[in-house]
């Protein structure tokens, strides 16, 4: 099993910046994919970016493309999502999640093997 550990979520102005980060242990992740999710309330977990942990390649929704940047720290196991001029609709609660299985990068909820605990990100307007 992998657990998740996410940190780093806040208040922040519209056009402000955060970043979050998510710690990894319990296994080796050299075939996983990682990425971010996040659920506003009333409304369903939406993928926001994934990568690849051997390789670096990245992908990203078309509404966070631009502003966020994901990126992975092999050495110290952890996933990083840096939120550039972020939006009162980046509103939500953000999770780490990795996939096992997973063969493309617009990554599922049900390609998720582990999810993180989540983290609140709210963006005034």
């Amino acid at each position: 099993q992998v657990q998740l550990v996410e940190s780093g979520g806040g208040l922040v102005e519209a056009g402000g910046s955060l970043r979050l980060s998510c710690a990894f242990s319990g296994r080796t992740f050299s075939n996983y994919a990682m990425g971010w999710f996040r659920q506003a309330p009333g409304k369903e977990r939406e993928f926001v970016a994934a990568i690849r942990w051997i390789g670096g390649s990245s992908y990203y929704a078309p509404s966070v493309k631009g502003r966020f940047t994901i990126s992975r720290d092999n050495a110290k196991n952890t996933l990083s999502l840096q939120m550039n001029n972020l939006k009162p609709e980046d509103t939500a609660v953000y999770y780490c999640a990795a996939s096992n299985s997973a063969i493309r990068l617009n990554l599922e909820t049900k390609d998720i093997s582990s999810w993180g605990q989540g983290t609140q990100v709210t963006v005034s307007s």
